[in-house]
């Protein structure tokens, strides 16, 4: 079954009789920076970058959020979250987040809201030992730009990295050349792990990175779509 497809029977089954009440109205928004992380001490992220911004989702009180590099505002029921087409990274986007919102309020999951501050980087530096101990000494294929993750695991293991912005195509970040998309068979190949950002649920390439070899998903994104679907999820410091 196509994820997304799972994704909405999913949040069909926990609405239940709350899809059409007007108590239960979805919005979400695009979060400014400082709102999504506060006082990172870096500005190399793309959210501080304006490359991207979170959207949050508010059902019945209980927030979620999704990374998207297209932002918008949205207002509707439960239902109109679930009839939209998902054509494109605003939609997917605004269905991610409500549906991590969604799966948090019926106690399903947690870490559905971005850590913030010096959160980040502890979770950055945390990552080395998390990887040592699952897999030793793997070559890492890392999929988004994440730079405290980058900057730290490239300290010590052997990376390779793809990203979509342009702006980092090419350009050499703690001493690694960042490689665009057509890269992504050999980079995955050439890896024994991938980490992944969660960011790829929204933007559609998630199905890219599962089924080869062990891989992780990180941050906020993939809450919902980890749990529905048992991948894993690296998440240190969950909101």
């Amino acid at each position: 079954m196509d994820i997304y497809e799972r994704l909405k029977d999913e949040l069909r089954l926990l609405a239940g009789d709350s899809m059409d009440e007007k108590v239960s109205v979805v919005s979400a928004r695009a979060l400014t920076a400082k709102e999504a992380i506060g006082e990172t001490g870096r500005d190399d992220y793309p959210l501080l970058k304006g490359k991207e911004a979170m959207v949050e989702a508010l059902y019945k009180g209980v927030k979620g959020h999704a990374f998207t590099d297209m932002p918008g505002g949205f207002e509707g029921t439960v239902r109109d979250v679930i009839m939209l087409p998902l054509a494109n990274n605003f939609e997917r986007a605004v269905f991610i987040a409500t549906i991590n919102a969604v799966m948090r309020e019926a106690g399903l999951i947690t870490g559905t809201v971005h850590c913030r501050d010096d959160e980040p980087g502890r979770c950055a530096r945390e990552l080395v030992s998390y990887v040592r101990e699952k897999f030793g000494n793997p070559r890492i294929a890392f999929v988004g730009f994440q730079p405290g993750m980058i900057e730290r695991l490239s300290e010590v293991f052997q990376m390779r990295v793809l990203d979509l912005d342009e702006d980092n195509i090419g350009k050499k970040k703690f001493g690694i050349v960042i490689e665009s998309p057509e890269a992504t068979e050999d980079v995955l190949a050439w890896g024994d792990i991938i980490l992944a950002t969660g960011s790829t649920c929204v933007n559609g390439t998630i199905t890219r990175f599962v089924g080869q070899k062990p891989v992780i998903f990180f941050g906020v994104s993939g809450a919902a779509v980890t749990k529905l679907m048992g991948f894993e999820r690296y998440c240190r410091y969950p909101h």
